[in-house]
């Protein structure tokens, strides 16, 4: 079983930076409060790194 992470929307993408609502979009969040549980991988830790203003990490599982 692999590793995941609950990540859950804290800000809003209101008047940010494109590249930082691609990344939320990347991340399957677009809107305020949604979670999402994803594969705990690199490229999603950087992806969450990229934007920890946006977003929060809920849980770990596994």
């Amino acid at each position: 079983m692999a590793k995941t992470i609950v990540v859950k929307q804290v800000g809003s993408p209101i008047r940010r930076p494109e590249i930082q609502r691609k990344t939320l979009i990347g991340l399957g969040l677009n809107k305020m409060h949604r979670t999402r549980e994803l594969e705990d991988t690199p490229s999603v830790r950087g992806m969450i790194n990229k934007i920890p203003h946006l977003v929060e990490i809920v849980e770990e599982k596994g």
